[in-house]
Order: C-alpha cells, then structure tokens, then sequence
C-alpha cells in the first residue's frame, strides 16, 4: 500500500510540474522598426526610448489593416500591435 501511494504521489506532482503555460498574454503597440527573417527576430519602438524584442514562430500570423495575411517583412515602418506570449509572437496585425 505504501508503494501504491508513493506512485501516485510521484505521479501526482510530476503531472502537475510538466504544465507550465501561464495563458498570459502580452500586447505591444508601436512602430515595427526591423525584421530579420533569418532569426525571425522583431523589435518594436514602444516609444520613449523603450523597445520589445519578440520572436517570430511558425504560427505567427501577420495580417493588414484590411485583415488578410501579409508578410511580417511588409510590415517594417508601419504602426502594429504585437500579441505574445513569453516574448513568442503570436500574431502581429497592422494597426489603423
């Protein structure tokens, strides 16, 4: 009996350590200032002198101010908004 509550006490915390997402949810609102699509690395200028450097991932979704998709490198120069997760893009849409 004490093996089978020892088990499930190991199971019990390792189950509960592998689930690390938080769900939270970062926005940046600024002036994309630089991509480098070899990193997939984005910088925002947030203003007063203040920037985010955030990461581009596979499910990153760029998309115009008309909503349809567009290529994150279209939009350098321009005003987005940045939604991440632990500095990880999540989408990047141009704002109006």
């Amino acid at each position: 009996m004490k093996k089978f509550l020892a088990l499930l006490a190991v199971v019990g915390l390792a189950a509960g350590s592998a689930y690390a997402g938080c769900g939270k949810k970062v926005t940046d609102e600024g002036k994309l200032t630089s991509f480098d699509a070899d990193t997939k690395a984005l910088v925002v200028d947030l203003g007063d002198g203040k920037t985010a450097k955030i990461t581009a991932t596979p499910k990153t979704e760029a998309k115009g101010k008309d909503g349809k998709k567009i290529d994150l490198a279209d939009l350098v120069g321009k005003s987005v908004k940045v939604v991440s997760e632990h500095k990880k893009a999540d989408s990047v849409v141009e704002a109006s």
